[in-house]
């Protein structure tokens, strides 16, 4: 019997390979140019109303107009944004399942917590920047406090009694009152809700004097009165409202921070999916009207498609001005 000599088995099996390759990589490629052919669900760890999920819900409307195909925002609050965090690391790397993460989510809980059900180098791929917002130091309207002064005032007089609610553990709100406590020589007690939401309307009942929130978690109770804003935490007034006066303007010493969302999908997803997925969002916050809808509804300046990074929040001001 005539032997096939061994360096043709190896060449034979190193040609089928590369033909296995480059058919995967056209079914992969077939896949991301039909994609999506089902609808897109987007996880979001913090209850309804929050900057996360105001984010995925015009993020997914603005996708179903761009493809035809339904978005389901889906929210799966608690646990420090764990649950849904570690639900989209599990899920099929397939496009079809996303999640609208926050700095907490992405950067402070990893310093936090020694153990957590995710690591976001490992389980999770960027997919792109959505938005990047201030957040505000805002009193009760039920309680007596109307400035910054005011609060620094009371918590030096009784430290470690006045209730300060965020969206949770490690959020970037908590950081904030940390900071604050730090810079003022002053101690509160943090109370942690399942997402800015509920914070605020723990706000607006009364059932705590002051919160550290998104601003437009704040804007809509600020008219009737069930909630003052005291100061944005970023180095610019807010566009919502420039008479509110920044945390540094007051006395709070240097801090400069916003809460910043972005789009992630699990790690195997394959890269043309992502940089479809990519390409539709970066679009879509580039258009002027999804643009001034963020502004107006989150108080942001969306990420410019060039940089990346927060886009000049004045430009992007005047030219939704010009377009109404």
């Amino acid at each position: 019997m005539n032997r096939i000599p061994s360096s043709w088995s190896r060449a034979v099996v190193g040609l089928l390979a590369a033909v296995a390759a480059a058919s995967a990589l056209g079914t992969v490629s077939g896949r991301a140019q039909d994609y999506p052919t089902r609808p897109i669900r987007i996880l979001v760890p913090y209850a309804p109303g929050g900057i996360a999920d105001i984010a995925a819900r015009i993020v997914g409307a603005k996708l179903l107009e761009a493809w035809g195909q339904q978005v389901v925002v889906e929210n799966r609050p608690g646990g420090n944004g764990f649950i849904a965090m570690e639900l989209t690391a599990r899920s099929n790397p397939d496009g079809y399942t996303l999640v609208i993460a926050t700095a907490g989510d992405v950067t402070i809980n990893p310093a936090l917590f020694k153990e957590m059900p995710y690591n976001v180098e490992r389980d999770l791929a960027p997919i792109a920047s959505v938005s990047d917002a201030p957040v505000v130091l805002a009193a009760s309207g039920a309680s007596p406090y109307k400035t910054v002064k005011d609060v620094i005032a009371a918590a030096k007089a009784q430290p470690g009694t006045l209730n300060v609610g965020t969206p949770g553990y490690g959020s970037i709100n908590q950081l904030v009152l940390e900071s604050f406590a730090l810079n003022t020589g002053t101690k509160f007690v943090h109370v942690p809700y399942k997402g800015g939401a509920p914070a605020a309307q723990a706000l607006v009942a009364g059932d705590i004097p002051l919160g550290i929130v998104a601003s437009s978690t704040a804007a809509p109770h600020v008219p009737s009165g069930n909630i003052r804003v005291l100061a944005v935490t970023s180095v610019k007034r807010s566009l919502l409202n420039p008479e509110w006066p920044t945390l540094q303007e007051e006395g709070g010493g240097d801090i400069n921070v916003s809460n910043w969302t972005a789009l992630l999908a699990p790690k195997a997803t394959p890269q043309p999916v992502l940089d479809k997925l990519n390409a539709a969002v970066v679009k879509l916050l580039a258009r002027g009207q999804c643009a001034c809808r963020l502004i107006a509804v989150i108080d942001i300046s969306p990420p410019s498609p060039q940089s990346g990074s927060a886009g000049p929040r004045d430009v992007l001001s005047a030219a939704c001005s010009s377009e109404s």
